[in-house]
């Protein structure tokens, strides 16, 4: 499968195509790790189709998406697995996911997991920012603009006043991110940190579907 580009994950996700065993049904944002992971391990008998990335900036429409794409899909695959942890939802996404019969990611949110959801609450950082590889690609679409930091630099330290430093969680080793993602933490006014987690318990998670 070609993975489609990043405005496309964003805006409008991905279909899935054809009917099989499982049906991988994600975030946007997780799209290339996915088909990563899925490729580098042969599974043929998983499909993927992920919902708008965007969802994220409006989380309380997360778990309608969901049980709406689970309704349309279940008929052509023998399971389906939710690719999302928590994610803003307050626990609604997983009473949504047991109703329906579905297993899903474990954890808080992307950072989380990809760090290791033991790791993360070890590490208890409530004074940092995540970027991961797609949220660095999207900085603007999702950091910039929603909070209109494009028009009104002013706010930055409204909003980011709290915070200490910005951490990116890497899942490929690519400089050109590194670099960008350290201008997005010069934008924001914080100390940067750079950590390679690769894919972390989101492979642990996909393992158990194989």
């Amino acid at each position: 499968m070609t993975t489609p580009d990043d405005t496309t994950l964003r805006d409008e996700g991905l279909a899935p195509v054809g009917a099989g065993r499982v049906l991988l049904l994600a975030c946007g944002a997780l799209a290339r790790e996915i088909l990563a992971v899925k490729e580098s391990n042969g599974w043929d008998h998983m499909t993927l189709a992920c919902l708008p990335a965007i969802l994220h900036n409006t989380p309380d429409k997360i778990v309608p998406a969901v049980r709406e794409a689970v309704s349309k899909h279940k008929e052509n695959f023998d399971k389906i697995f939710v690719v999302y942890a928590d994610c803003g939802t307050g626990g609604l996404l997983k009473v949504a996911c047991d109703e329906m019969g579905v297993e899903m990611v474990e954890g808080p949110h992307c950072y989380s997991f990809y760090d290791g959801n033991a790791e993360f609450e070890a590490r208890g950082e409530v004074t940092s920012f995540f970027l991961t590889d797609f949220l660095c690609r999207q900085f603007d679409a999702f950091v910039t603009k929603p909070l209109g930091l494009d028009r009104h630099p002013e706010l930055r330290d409204l909003y980011f006043g709290n915070y200490e430093k910005l951490v990116y969680q890497a899942q490929q080793r690519d400089p050109a991110l590194e670099e960008k993602a350290k201008a997005c933490a010069a934008f924001l006014g914080l100390e940067y940190e750079y950590r390679f987690t690769g894919y972390g318990d989101l492979e642990t998670a996909l393992t158990s579907q194989a």
